[in-house]
């Protein structure tokens, strides 16, 4: 079936006892009609006393009931009509002319309602779908709340191609041929027998049909059929992330002259291996995971999931070199598979969080040991023609991972997953502080003296009679040695085994020790870094490179999120981001890149980790925090930004790092050299200097054999004479759903920016637009995304405009105290 978006014209109410308009309060009716997708939290008011706390970063979760009213043709008597729902949290209730028409209790998958024998031909009829997030306590990040995925609608005959009814598979490829076995299956819901021609058709990516194939079927009266057809295709482009060639596969029912019924779908060419002597191999060439954890928020428009939102993150990911995203801790959704396909980035899609012991009181644990198979399905079912899609992840940091039921579950889990899809590789994002459990207060005891680190002790001992704070411990011995020794102690080696062994690929979540000691006790198994701190990459990647067997690394985070508040802002109030709250904050504030789009210098010292970046980059320690202590958590890097102004503090000392990949690198300050330094991999990538603050030109260069092999340089900037605005999307379709960023900054007179000022924005937007979403990426504001006026961080703001369906154009205007207004006008077409 070939779907038609059914996202317009949907009203909002707020606080309802019962599935049924009448029952609702109108007083918080938003009154005007949402266009879908739509995330109802991001438009609610933080609070402290939500029970969700940092965990959502202060937003209260709500019940909502979402309306559609839409009339219904004649024509559709003798129709098959199916909704689908690509995402609705936290779950729910759907209702079709006030009859219970489904349900669905996952938040991050997609379901389907068979609409046809509740809907009246002729008439308006009623579609209502509850979403009741007011059982606060039910995610450990911010999820959003309502329909916040597209919302679809099939129309087609009694016989028909339902929802991922074609799936193709490609198992035989080389450079002359690749064979696509496609299968596709279709129901006969008639009273008669249909004698069918099934034509297939391959396309290349210009449209041209490189092969077809016609398949004479017999669809018997209420029966599911499945047809396999092998179509080669020769000559065939592949498809890897420098080169994302993409096919198209249509498959039409025909009976006569009429076609019943098609599906499409995109599709990619290439071939997955995976060994411990060669590591991963995507169409024969070694391949290291250059890997970045994402949460499914899209920043200042909240859980919104628009093709465009997802297809910028994408990109800027990989942008800064990363070759692989890991959807943390949910299935992925469809637009960002889309993106990943287009762009050339891999996926790891993870099923849940949690299985049958719970994270939060009301979160998906309570539903997971009836609906996983059911869950299984549906994220198997999405992903299979995604060329991108290489690896299921089974669950993320469960706690039965330490025990042989965990360890049974694990491995009737990847038999579900390789029952339907054999073609990709299993791993679990295991975690040793979950898996060790009663063991781990002993083991640390004994890690601490082994590696000489008794003060720890010293500083914890008043938790208890002689013993020690286990959470306050582990938070210091995060990193090094002792943590180290936990890794690869003989305890957590027992508890792994019977897990691990059920799996393509062993994944670790933050046990680096074990990396390397997996090939000696098993010199056949593959690992992989789940999910590592940010700082640690230095002494990752050196990991990855040595050992063919370690196939690459996912660092947490590539993108900042909103939720888990503070676990990555630098705190200089005493405060720990990861243990303490501290409202307004509701950011998490550990991305490579910020949720205004900044790539923040971790980006850019692991862009030369990973050996891609050959110019030197220049990151100062904030001036105005010198020689203050911040409240650190070990995710955390530096305090640092790429900018030279600092006004009042002209004289003050500054800690100035050089990232270089190169032997030896030189700063110079108002063109006077401050002598050189050793950097490259021998000295971590990073040359530090502290030096004088003074106003001008900050230069850094690199040297490789003697000879100069880039430079970097900062400029002092004046006051702000001028906004500057800049939009990633000149025109935009009228569609309802497309989406132009538009970054806003402040320029002095030599247009330089100034990332220093802070100043009020306010933004109007007029026209064929609406603005989704404005604001910044300050961690500690209490301003809402959905304000028209913010004050600068860092220099700058972030506002997305989003198309309406009517052609014609978009004016953003925007205006500060003492700077000239300024307008941008996008197109809208």
């Amino acid at each position: 079936m070939l779907s038609q978006s059914f996202n317009a014209g949907w009203n909002i109410k707020v606080g309802f006892n019962q599935p049924f308009s009448n029952l609702f309060s109108t007083e918080l009716d938003l009154g005007t009609p949402v266009t879908l997708p739509h995330d109802a939290m991001i438009l609610e008011q933080k609070t402290p006393d939500t029970k969700n706390g940092k965990q959502t970063g202060y937003y209260p979760g709500k019940s909502y009931l979402y309306t559609k009213m839409f009339f219904v043709p004649n024509d559709w008597m003798d129709k098959n009509i199916v909704l689908e729902f690509e995402g609705v949290y936290p779950s729910a209730l759907v209702y079709i002319n006030g009859d219970f028409a489904g349900s669905h209790h996952s938040g991050y998958s997609q379901f389907t309602i068979q609409a046809d024998g509740f809907l009246i031909p002729g008439h308006e009829n009623k579609i209502e779908v509850a979403a009741d997030n007011s059982s606060e306590g039910n995610t450990r990040w911010y999820s959003g709340s309502g329909i916040y995925r597209n919302v679809n609608i099939y129309v087609s005959e009694k016989l028909y191609i339902p929802v991922n009814g074609l799936q193709i598979d490609i198992p035989e490829i080389d450079q002359d041929t690749a064979v696509l076995c496609i299968k596709t299956k279709f129901s006969n819901e008639t009273l008669r027998t249909h004698d069918l021609i099934q034509i297939t058709e391959i396309l290349d990516a210009e449209g041209t049909i490189v092969n077809s194939e016609e398949t004479a079927v017999t669809a018997y009266p209420h029966k599911n059929i499945q047809t396999l057809q092998r179509i080669p295709v020769w000559e065939p482009h592949l498809w890897d992330c420098d080169s994302p060639y993409l096919y198209t596969c249509r498959t039409r029912l025909k009976e006569g002259d009429t076609i019943l019924d098609e599906a499409v779908s995109t599709l990619g060419i290439r071939k997955l291996q995976l060994d411990s002597r060669h590591g991963l191999r995507i169409n024969g060439k070694e391949m290291k995971l250059r890997g970045a954890c994402i949460h499914h928020d899209n920043g200042i428009i909240g859980a919104v999931t628009l093709e465009k939102a997802e297809e910028r993150r994408c990109r800027q990911m990989k942008e800064a070199g990363f070759n692989c995203l890991r959807s943390s801790h949910h299935a992925m959704s469809k637009a960002m598979l889309k993106a990943c396909d287009k762009l050339g980035m891999l996926v790891m899609d993870e099923l849940s969080d949690m299985w049958h012991i719970r994270k939060n009181p009301h979160d998906f644990g309570n539903y997971f040991e009836d609906f996983w198979e059911d869950e299984v399905e549906r994220m198997v079912a999405k992903d299979y023609n995604h060329p991108s899609v290489i690896m299921y992840c089974t669950g993320n940091e469960i706690p039965e991972v330490g025990t042989k039921r965990g360890a049974e579950m694990n491995r009737r889990i990847v038999e579900k997953i390789k029952s339907l899809d054999s073609a990709r590789y299993t791993t679990n994002a295991a975690n040793s502080f979950l898996a060790l459990r009663s063991d781990m207060q002993p083991l640390l005891e004994e890690a601490v003296k082994a590696t000489g680190m008794e003060h720890i002790l010293e500083q914890t001992s008043g938790a208890g009679e002689g013993g020690i704070s286990v959470m306050n411990a582990f938070a210091s011995l995060m990193e090094g040695p002792a943590k180290d020794y936990i890794d690869a102690s003989s305890t957590l080696t027992d508890l792994l085994e019977g897990f691990s062994g059920g799996l393509d690929i062993a994944g670790f979540n933050y046990i680096t020790g074990r990396h390397e000691l997996e090939a000696q006790l098993h010199p056949n198994r593959l690992v992989l870094g789940t999910e590592t701190y940010p700082s640690e990459i230095v002494r990752l990647w050196d990991i990855v490179e040595r050992n063919s067997h370690v196939i690459g690394d996912f660092t947490w985070t590539g993108y900042d999120y909103l939720g888990e508040a503070g676990i990555g802002i630098f705190y200089y109030n005493g405060i720990n981001g990861f243990q303490d709250h501290n409202y307004p904050d509701s950011i998490a504030y550990i991305g490579d890149i910020d949720i205004t789009g900044y790539r923040r210098p971790i980006s850019y010292l692991r862009e030369i980790v990973f050996g891609l970046r050959t110019a030197p980059y220049l990151a100062v320690e904030r001036v105005n925090h010198y020689g203050k202590t911040p409240g650190k958590t070990t995710w955390m890097h530096k305090d640092n930004i790429a900018s030279w102004t600092w006004d009042g503090y002209e004289g003050k000392p500054a800690v100035v790092d050089i990232f270089s990949s190169s032997e030896e690198v030189e700063l110079f300050l108002n063109d006077i050299s401050l002598g050189r330094k050793p950097a490259g991999k021998a000295a971590g990538f990073i040359a530090s200097y502290e030096i004088t603050y003074e106003p001008g030109t900050l230069m850094a260069v690199s040297y490789q054999n003697g000879m100069e092999s880039g430079r970097d340089i900062l400029q002092t900037a004046k006051t702000p004479v001028k906004i500057s605005l800049s939009s990633d999307q000149p025109v935009l379709t009228a569609n309802g759903n497309d989406l132009a960023y538009v970054t806003i900054g402040l320029q002095d007179e030599n247009g330089i920016f100034n990332l220093q000022s802070e100043t009020v924005i306010h933004i109007s937007v007029d026209g064929a637009g609406t603005l989704q979403g404005f604001g910044s990426a300050d961690p500690h504001t209490s301003n809402h995304y959905y304000t028209t006026a913010w004050n600068t961080y860092d220099g700058r703001l972030l506002a997305a405009i989003r198309s309406g369906f009517d052609p014609g154009e978009i004016k953003i205007t925007v205006s500060a105290d003492g700077l000239d207004k300024e307008t941008l006008v996008i197109t809208v077409e």
